[in-house]
């Protein structure tokens, strides 16, 4: 084979090589890549023949109008009626910052149109100006303006939902933002070191304190031969780590339900060691850490990472909820409802119905169930014990007169930095209708002192309120 043969290999050979790899990237993109480009809230492919269609408008559960769309100088006005208090829910939409929240998740069916351009272009020449669906949501309006109101001043979140059917009834994170003044505003709320653009609820990841004890309690029952008696002594040392119970309180001769109902540390960092890292994780896993919640929002992933080198005292403060553990308010506000509803976890949802311009319902959003978390009886077992913790133990400032009230309480520490206060919760108890999770950003106070309370008047309001 002469040199120039070789030449000519070498060079056919580089162009195969070059073009393999074109093809690979492209269908990269195309495979994994293409959703998450669709939908980036700054591809302006979504604003093609924007200008062509009149918004839908989106609704609350009682078909109160919060964002809709008017046509002024031949251009489409976006109102939010509301300001900030859909800032994470209904997000914006906006030709200079893009997309977010619905706005962003459910562009298509707000202007209803097809992910095909071609059936768009056949669209609109037939007409040139069409209108767009509905969203009517799952939020109860009034809730939300009270869970606003009750973390006034504070950062955190608010989930509040029907733990049989999914739907949410309010979700507030703040600090938040007002979506009527965002232009004026922008470069304030992006620079700003608390992160006003973040949904909390979803997007935020915390550490869950002892309100992941529902979690171990669970696989505690579960486990076979696990002991659930315990001599308290107000600490323990797990291979020469010691770990200490609130105060140091010794809580003396306890059994599980005591152990929830005053909140000891050390029962389950012992309970833990008997167990193992792999069925307490795998008991997490059914309460959807470690997944992708599929949800009406972009949702971040609950992390506990059992699987990996996971030591004795990693796992003791695993199962008081520290360590790497770390969870969204809307997955503990599942976790909360999933005892409620017999162990049986379901799909979140905010989007009750869609509707044409005529009001017509096109879709109606059914109840779809994500995990059995444990039997019923073992669910029900766990709700007594959350029972005691509002009537007798750390959530009695939980308590609603003539309601009963089960939840568990939360004080997360973080480091270098003032705690979370944590609650989450159902009522009644013995036919529940709303579950809710409270998170107290770094607010230094307990679970009781600081997220019960407000998790009591959310609880009062919706009863009083929604039309269940």
């Amino acid at each position: 084979m002469n040199k120039e043969l070789k030449r000519i290999i070498i060079v056919l050979g580089a162009f195969c090589i070059l073009f393999i790899s074109l093809i690979g990237y492209l269908s990269y993109f195309q495979i994994f890549k293409a959703d998450d480009i669709k939908t980036h809230s700054y591809n302006k492919r979504l604003w093609i023949n924007e200008e062509n269609v009149v918004r839908g408008s989106i609704l609350d559960r009682n078909d109160k109008v919060l964002a809709y769309n008017e046509k002024k100088d031949d251009s489409n006005i976006r109102y939010y009626k509301y300001g900030n208090l859909y800032s994470h829910v209904i997000g914006y939409s906006m030709i200079e910052y893009g997309k977010s929240g619905l706005e962003l998740e459910y562009n298509d069916t707000l202007l209803n149109i097809s992910e095909n351009a071609a059936i768009n272009e056949i669209k609109n020449l037939v007409l040139p100006t069409s209108v767009g669906n509905d969203l009517k949501l799952t939020i109860e309006h009034s809730m939300q303006e009270k869970s606003r109101a009750m973390l006034q001043g504070k950062k955190g979140a608010v989930v509040t939902m029907n733990p049989r059917t999914g739907e949410i009834y309010s979700m507030v994170s703040l600090p938040d933002f007002n979506t009527s003044n965002l232009k004026e505003e922008w470069n304030d709320i992006a620079e700003d070191p608390d992160s006003p653009f973040i949904n909390r609820a979803t997007q935020e990841l915390y550490a869950p304190g002892s309100t992941f004890k529902v979690i171990s309690a669970t696989a505690i029952l579960e486990g076979s031969d696990v002991d659930l008696d315990y001599d308290c002594t107000g600490n323990t040392v797990i291979n020469g780590r010691t770990i200490n119970d609130y105060g140091q309180i010794a809580h003396g001769s306890i059994d599980l339900s005591k152990a929830i109902e005053q909140s000891c540390n050390t029962y389950f960092a012992e309970k833990a060691q008997i167990i193992g890292k792999d069925y307490l994780g795998k008991t997490a896993d059914k309460f959807m850490f470690n997944k992708n919640i599929n949800f009406d929002l972009s949702t971040k992933k609950s992390i506990f990472p059992y699987k990996k080198n996971l030591g004795k005292v990693e796992l003791a403060y695993s199962a008081i909820g520290q360590d790497k553990i770390e969870v969204t308010p809307l997955n503990m506000a599942m976790v909360a409802s999933s005892i409620a509803n017999d162990g049986i976890m379901v799909k979140p949802i905010l989007i009750k119905e869609i509707l044409d311009k005529n009001g017509k319902t096109l879709e109606t959003m059914e109840t779809d169930t994500l995990s059995t978390v444990t039997d019923s009886v073992n669910a029900n077992k766990v709700k007594d014990m959350m029972k005691g913790v509002v009537s007798s133990g750390t959530g009695k400032n939980a308590s609603i007169n003539n309601v009963s009230v089960a939840g568990k309480t939360g004080t997360a520490e973080v480091d270098g930095k003032d705690s979370h206060s944590w609650f989450i919760g159902f009522a009644p108890a013995e036919d529940p209708k709303i579950a809710i999770a409270v998170v107290l950003e770094e607010s230094g106070l307990t679970g009781g002192q600081g997220a019960a309370p407000i998790a009591r008047d959310l609880m009062i309001h919706g009863l009083n309120n929604i039309n269940f």
